[in-house]
């Protein structure tokens, strides 16, 4: 019997669900839809199906840590974390995680699925997902097609072959289509939502990609062979993936193989792209409102209303969505949620960070939260997870006040260390080296008060860091 390995795609920005999702903290990192968040439901989804190792994830170099993280959270190994140092689409990166299935397994069978959908029936899609492989050990490359209920048009499709089922060939796929288009699909039972999941052998996928992009599987070949270990990570050879052309697997490969197959799947699925997918995918109250956090309305109905930090109050609202995060609010209504990217697109033309970081960004050794700021301060409280250590470091422009709040800190600042505890303070002049480790088993909570000419992230020169971070400024 093959071995079977998911390989769980992390690399999305998520964009349409901004102010949640940013660039630095994309929604698969998010708890939207459970207790756990999209990544973890995922990992635990692919965990149920019969065979199954522990799986390759492929992210974002940037989320490294708060994968690796939200994997140990929910005791879920990874058989490997491969970090893209940039974002060249599914097509390259499912080559980087075959590459990577073959060290382990000559026949291995790869489950290839975004970390951040949405699926209800947990079990439904792993006996689908069983049927997959089975399919995929005859040679064949397997896609899902998700049962339309209804004429979206924020999703792409796929329309069957002949066959008698439950898998049909693929006779072609279709860009996202507009709504009359939409319509006469559903109607006609032969199409189906393109899901971006894809069951095959890893062997065969290569193949493929030989015969059909033979320039991606060249660059992606000679990327995985400049890789270098990195604590928990495969850190991917960045030259040769810089040149790697970007395609998605639909058109590189799915498009044009005579083995294409469409297996249908019923079985709760989104691809939650947008606020208002989002707002489907959870149940609603009698006025058909989804609520999240300290909200309170009045004469307001069909909306998706989210609150983070503070209460959010509404009234007189129909089919809107209200989300609030400590440093941004989005108010839109629900048939205009995909212009959100536009949105995003233009904090990014003016060089604003909301549209990369939320307000409290989170770093390996815990997260800071920056309160407040002004000409020449900023205020930031810092939490340091137990054995947390930032980084040896110094400040050309800004000098430091620590002050702890709860917990115990020991201080490193020029030769000398020591430790500090609640409602003790220190002071880091401009130019000391210094360092905040935590050697307790209770999280450390720090005010810190920076003072200077210049007070950006890039003023950081690390000396020594435990994660690796040597020579960057995250």
């Amino acid at each position: 019997m093959s071995v079977v390995i998911p390989v769980i795609l992390s690399g999305g920005a998520g964009t349409r669900l901004w102010p949640l999702s940013r660039e630095m903290y994309p929604k698969q990192l998010l708890a939207l839809t459970s207790k756990q968040t999209m990544l973890q439901d995922t990992v635990a989804r692919l965990a149920g199906i019969a065979q199954a190792l522990a799986p390759i994830v492929v992210c974002n170099e940037a989320h490294r840590f708060t994968v690796a993280e939200q994997l140990r959270a929910v005791e879920a190994g990874a058989a490997a974390i491969l970090l893209e140092p940039v974002g060249r689409n599914t097509a390259p990166a499912v080559a980087l995680a075959a590459l990577k299935a073959l060290e382990m397994a000559s026949d291995a069978v790869l489950i290839v699925a975004p970390a951040d959908h949405v699926i209800r029936d947990a079990q439904g899609f792993q006996r689908a997902a069983e049927v997959a492989v089975s399919l995929a050990n005859q040679g064949k490359l397997v896609t899902f097609g998700i049962v339309a209920y209804a004429p979206e048009t924020g999703y792409g499709y796929i329309r069957r072959g002949a066959g008698t089922g439950p898998s049909y060939p693929v006779a072609e796929f279709i860009e996202k289509p507009p709504l009359d288009l939409a319509t006469q699909f559903v109607a006609s039972g032969d199409y189906y939502w393109n899901s971006g999941m894809f069951v095959f052998k890893a062997s065969r996928y290569l193949e493929e990609l030989r015969s059909f992009a033979p320039d991606i599987l060249e660059a992606a070949t000679a990327a995985f062979r400049a890789a270098t270990s990195d604590f928990d990570f495969v850190r991917i050879g960045k030259d040769a993936f810089v040149e790697c052309r970007s395609e998605s697997i639909d058109y590189a490969v799915m498009e044009k193989t005579r083995d294409a197959i469409v297996l249908p799947l019923d079985a709760g699925w989104s691809d939650v792209g947008s606020w208002s997918s989002l707002f489907d995918a959870l149940p609603a109250d009698e006025d058909g409102n989804v609520l999240q956090g300290d909200v309170l309305i009045h004469d307001t109905h069909d909306c998706y209303v989210h609150s983070t930090s503070r209460l959010v109050a509404t009234v007189g609202m129909d089919d809107h969505i209200v989300v609030e995060t400590k440093d941004a609010v989005l108010v839109a209504p629900k048939d205009r949620v995909q212009d959100v990217k536009e949105l995003v697109a233009k904090l990014r033309k003016s060089g604003r960070s909301e549209s990369a970081l939320h307000r409290e960004v989170f770093r390996p050794w815990g997260s800071y939260d920056s309160i407040d700021s002004g000409e020449r301060f900023q205020v930031k409280r810092l939490t340091v997870k137990p054995g947390g250590v930032l980084s040896l470091q110094m400040h050309h422009h800004r000098a430091e006040h620590w002050i702890v709040v709860s917990g115990t800190a020991r201080i490193t600042r020029d030769n000398e260390t020591f430790l500090l505890s609640e409602n003790q303070s220190t002071y880091i002049p401009i130019g000391a080296t210094h360092r905040i480790e935590n050697p307790g088993k209770v999280a450390l909570h720090l005010i810190e008060v920076q003072s200077g000419s210049y007070l950006g992230e890039d003023d950081i020169v690390r000396f020594e860091d435990n994660y690796g971070r040597e020579g960057t400024d995250t």
